[in-house]
């Protein structure tokens, strides 16, 4: 297809797909003159990726470029491609910036711990690691309860769903579009989980301290 087939295909205009291009967020077409190229379904579903990256995960651009890559590089095997391309990603919330090193080391140790209780391995270098122990770090210092006891259920949760999303990927036969699969259900599904726990919180909340 041309560029204005895949525009009018993807919903994206011509000139931000340009860009893209520029970018290296998408890969080129295959040139067919010297001033048209042609595009395919390929770059149709990476497009919808980068959209789903910037403008619902609000990635920043290099970050983009950055996982693109890594889902591209089939240079490596597919546990250290999905690794790389998932640690790319934004970590999940804020830093802890507050806390002092006596807080810092008891989270470090609650982290490791309640891994460890999960049956998984603890990779200290892990973004996903250093912002668990940023955010118990900041309950620590705060006085909420977060001992290994009271995060587990939080834990067994997230390997039921971890599960979920594995098998979920597992679908696609093509190992780049699991890869794609995986950053976009990444990207996509925090905000639903975000929000179907809010509303749990709400229904239990209701039963609880509502009354009649």
């Amino acid at each position: 297809m041309r560029l204005a087939e895949l525009s009018e295909r993807s919903g994206v205009p011509i000139p931000t797909i340009k860009y893209y291009l520029r970018e290296e967020l998408l890969p080129p077409g295959r040139r067919v003159s010297a001033t048209q190229a042609e595009y395919d379904e390929e770059h149709l579903r990476r497009l919808r990726l980068v959209r789903a990256l910037l403008q619902l995960g609000r990635v920043p651009v290099a970050t983009a470029r950055e996982v693109l890559a890594a889902v591209a590089d089939e240079s490596v095997d597919q546990l250290s491609r999905l690794g790389t391309a998932v640690a790319a990603l934004p970590p999940g919330g804020p830093r802890d910036t507050d806390g002092d090193e006596t807080t810092a080391r008891e989270a470090e140790r609650t982290a490791e711990e309640l891994q460890r209780r999960l049956g998984w391995r603890v990779v200290p270098e892990n973004p996903a690691h250093l912002t668990l122990v940023s955010a118990l770090s900041a309950l620590l210092r705060l006085g909420y309860p977060c001992d290994v006891s009271q995060l587990l259920p939080y834990g067994r949760l997230a390997g039921d769903l971890a599960a979920h999303e594995v098998a979920l990927i597992g679908e696609f036969e093509a190992p780049t579009t699991q890869l794609e699969a995986a950053v976009a259900l990444t990207v996509l599904y925090e905000p639903v989980l975000l929000s179907l726990r809010r509303l749990a919180q709400a229904e239990e909340a209701s039963r609880r301290f509502g009354g009649e």
